[in-house]
């Protein structure tokens, strides 16, 4: 299942029996920069019961990024 969130394409996948990841990759294809180090795609955390907590969890990853990113850029 892909979703597309923000400029941002979510894969969720099932890393094993009942166990869903979700895998982010901007949209556009260029890295994804954290902390000034770049990652062409990157895996989020935890094993959720379901492709859609996965999506979730992702969607909120990217926000809590763009906030930091805004903050950085405001100092």
């Amino acid at each position: 299942m892909t979703t597309l969130y923000d400029g941002f394409d979510i894969e969720s996948f099932e890393a094993g029996k009942g166990l869903w990841h979700a895998r982010i990759r901007r949209a556009d294809f260029s890295p994804v920069a954290i902390d000034g180090v770049l990652f062409p795609a990157m895996e989020v955390g935890f094993a959720w019961p379901d492709p859609d907590a996965a999506i979730a969890d992702a969607k909120h990853h990217i926000d809590r990024f763009r906030r930091r990113a805004e903050d950085s850029d405001d100092e």
